[in-house]
């Protein structure tokens, strides 16, 4: 049995979500700029009053998007790099196919504004760049664990971004045969065992 402290916990972080992931499709359509409390408002079908009870102001609901954006890219990472019986270099393929097969346009959407924000504001700078340090050190460790050397690791971890990223933006009009083929023959070339 719960008590009401908690379970009034619960329904405030459920509708403070509810608010964050509403300020992230907007982030996606329309950058941070575009992250109002009234447009959110409307989109969610309710008044601003419902923001306030929940956030402070605009720049609380932003800090509160930016750490749920941070916190879930790094457990992302996380689960997606754990060895779990696979090998290294299964994983390494495996995280190439979750991110080239399957175009997810609204997470790249996000990735894309999150890191346009970071360009001019230092939290979201500092979010990013947490990011990104879990990801290239996560992937770093896979390839150590293939046998490469920790700065040829490092160095390979960040080739394996640059694809990862630069693949999504890349080749669209290809067609998806042509462009999974090329995706196909260009990770070869990042999973190629070094010596």
């Amino acid at each position: 049995m719960t008590d009401g402290k908690s379970e009034n916990r619960k329904d405030a972080t459920c509708k403070d979500r509810t608010w964050i992931e509403a300020g992230m499709a907007e982030i996606a359509r329309t950058g941070v700029e575009g992250v109002r409390v009234e447009v959110l408002a409307k989109n969610l079908g309710v008044t601003k009053g419902g923001f306030y009870r929940r956030f402070k102001d605009r720049a609380a609901l932003l800090d509160g998007m930016l750490q749920n954006w941070s916190t879930g890219r790094i457990a992302a990472i996380e689960k997606q790099t754990s060895l779990d019986g696979a090998t290294a270099r299964e994983r390494l393929r495996a995280l190439v196919a979750l991110y080239s097969e399957r175009m997810n346009t609204e997470g790249m959407a996000v990735e894309l504004a999150i890191r346009q924000w970071a360009r001019s504001d230092e939290a979201a700078a500092a979010a990013v760049a947490s990011v990104d340090a879990a990801r290239l050190q996560n992937v770093g460790q896979l390839y150590r664990a293939a046998g490469l050397a920790a700065e040829e690791a490092d160095a390979q971890a960040f080739l394996f971004y640059c694809f990862i990223f630069g693949q999504s933006l890349l080749f669209l009009e290809r067609g998806p045969r042509k462009r999974a083929q090329l995706i196909a023959r260009s990770a070869e070339k990042l999973l190629e065992d070094e010596g």
